[in-house]
């Protein structure tokens, strides 16, 4: 492994090929890179992500000290309620290498206290890891991200359809490039410790109206069936286990009791400009869809 390079603060990014990890990955680009812990090195090669990218496993805990060796701070990015022990191994190699600073990204959800489900209560708990960890922790609870749609790609492209459980569920669903910038702001600014901030785009939108923003900016007209929940259950079991897809499912009826409409101004205040809207995000991502 390299050793750390330049003067500036020295950054691990886990989770560096996700929808928010590759936007910290390269808004730290610009500050002189950082160390990208990734699974699968072909994929964030081929995203070009600039820094130097590492593999490893959260359940090895020696790789995840070697890799942490050195660093001022780590952006903490767990993606399996199954794997409970992640967020502990990487909290425990960061302590034990003399890391100062974590950032996590965690969920809007834990707030909420009719959200009970298996996710939930797994960022819940993940939380209070960080909290008792001894690092200078941040914790970025976002909603769910616009790249969430980009599930639709292939039905939109083969169909000109738009397939979603809760047509008329409203979310204030967020850029995951503006929770990004609030990351690398946090990981290299004073100030974010013991702070956390909850992350939402400008505008609570449906599925439905998501899809007639897609149309507009395609130019071409996309039709909207609604899944039923045993509908939406039968397609997440198709690639997640049984406890996630129930999960999933859990928030589903959340959002469609508005659980997830709320808007709240931590992230202009941050970055001292309005979130990004999903029309903006849509027509960045038109490629994606045409």
């Amino acid at each position: 492994m390299k050793q750390w390079a330049g003067e500036g603060p020295k950054i691990v990014v886990t989770g560096a090929t996700g929808a928010v990890g590759r936007h910290v990955a390269r808004g730290l680009g610009s500050r002189g890179g950082a160390r990208l812990l990734v699974r699968d090195a072909d994929k964030a090669a081929r995203m070009e992500l600039p820094g130097e990218i590492v593999t490893g496993d959260y359940q090895d805990l020696a790789r995840l000290e070697e890799v942490l060796a050195g660093a001022d701070a780590v952006f903490v990015v767990t993606a399996n309620p199954l794997r409970p022990k992640d967020d502990e191994n990487i909290l425990r190699a960061a302590w034990s290498q003399g890391v100062r600073r974590a950032v996590k990204l965690s969920w809007t959800a834990v707030t909420d206290p009719d959200a009970n489900d298996l996710i939930a209560r797994w960022n819940r708990d993940s939380e209070a890891l960080l909290r008792d960890s001894g690092l200078d922790w941040t914790v970025l609870r976002m909603r769910s991200p616009m790249s969430n749609t980009l599930s639709w790609a292939s039905s939109i492209r083969k169909e000109s359809m738009v397939r979603s459980p809760g047509g008329d569920a409203r979310t204030a669903c967020v850029d995951p490039r503006d929770v990004a910038d609030v990351a690398v702001r946090a990981l290299t600014e004073p100030g974010h410790g013991g702070e956390a901030y909850a992350l939402t785009g400008p505008q609570p939108l449906t599925p439905r109206e998501q899809a007639e923003q897609l149309s507009e900016v395609l130019r071409r007209p996309l039709g909207f069936e609604e899944l039923t929940p045993d509908q939406a259950l039968a397609r997440w079991r198709e690639r997640l286990p049984e406890p996630l897809a129930q999960a999933l499912l859990e928030a589903a009826g959340r959002r469609a009791a508005d659980a997830s409409a709320g808007t709240e101004g931590d992230l202009e205040a941050l970055l001292g400009r309005p979130a990004t809207t999903y029309r903006t995000w849509a027509a960045d991502h038109v490629s994606s869809f045409a």
